[in-house]
């Protein structure tokens, strides 16, 4: 049986095809290609909306801070990063004593955004965990300073007072760390459920007592309201009693005259009496019912 044999020789090999001979080389310029694609790529770097891009080269934080948009950046040891400088919102619990040692549990909003001119200090002295680092510890602390200053009650009563207060304290903590402070508020204020019952009851005490004050403030008033219509009919009732036995009198009086008048009349015997006027006249009539009245 006959064996085939290879036939390598120098005619055969040179048959075979580059490709067969050399596969490495175009594994070399795929690779150069890709690289330099990547290289291109590299040098172009986009900031988004909202964020700032902080430089860094070979781990350096650098002072340039890039605006969003596009730009042209060396690839070789040089990254950005993206820092969003857009306002954002943090929800956060805290337990904290009141001034008489009531536990308070409040939940509160804060609003914020990073300092766009010092986003490269923020990134090398705060990192990315900031909210976390910061903010949360100094949501804390100022809830826990102004809760202090309270008694429970005074907590609900004067609640615009302890916002403002607890505001004041966060927004001073975290300026400081390049963070502004835009807004603040309380959601909510918790307390024991044997701290809510008394608060209750105080409420349903209070309430009695407004009401029976308003009672008694209407009840006084009525009172007033009666006394005076009473001694405004007294009075009334002794103005027109005293109008009458004034007219009575005035009556009796024009009767008494003109008793005495008829009595005169029929006393008078026709003779007109004379006496002696003044100034001498003797022509004077006399007056009789004067007369019979000054005798009487």
């Amino acid at each position: 049986m006959t064996k085939n044999k290879l036939n390598f020789s120098p005619q055969f090999l040179s048959n075979v095809s580059p490709a067969k001979k050399s596969p490495w080389k175009f594994i070399a310029i795929g690779a150069t290609g890709l690289l330099f694609v990547f290289l291109v790529f590299s040098t172009f770097q986009i900031v988004s909306p909202g964020q700032v891009g902080v430089v860094t080269k070979f781990g350096a934080v650098q002072q340039e801070i890039l605006p969003e948009g596009i730009h042209l950046i060396n690839p070789i040891g040089t990254e950005v990063i993206a820092i969003n400088v857009r306002i954002q919102k943090i929800e956060a619990d805290a337990t904290a004593s009141s001034k008489d040692l009531q536990n308070v549990t409040s939940k509160v909003a804060l609003n914020f955004f990073l300092s766009k001119e010092k986003a490269n200090t923020i990134f090398q002295e705060l990192g990315i965990d900031y909210r976390i680092t910061i903010i949360e510890p100094a949501i804390q602390e100022s809830i826990k300073s102004a809760t202090a200053a309270y008694t429970a009650e005074e907590l609900i009563t004067k609640r615009p007072l302890v916002k403002q207060d607890v505001f004041e304290s966060i927004k001073s903590r975290l300026e400081k760390n390049n963070i502004i402070v835009t807004d603040f508020s309380i959601i909510d204020f918790n307390f024991t459920e044997e701290f809510d019952k008394a608060i209750e009851k105080k409420q349903i005490a209070e309430q009695l007592a407004l009401t029976a004050k308003n009672d008694l403030d209407r009840i006084k008033t009525e009172a007033q309201q009666a006394l005076a219509k009473a001694e405004g009919e007294a009075n009334a009732k002794l103005a027109i009693a005293k109008a009458q036995a004034e007219s009575q009198k005035l009556l009796k009086e024009s009767v008494n005259d003109e008793i005495l008048q008829l009595e005169a009349i029929e006393r008078w015997d026709g003779t007109l009496p004379l006496v002696m006027g003044e100034g001498g006249n003797s022509n004077a009539f006399f007056d009789i019912v004067g007369a019979m009245k000054n005798g009487k």
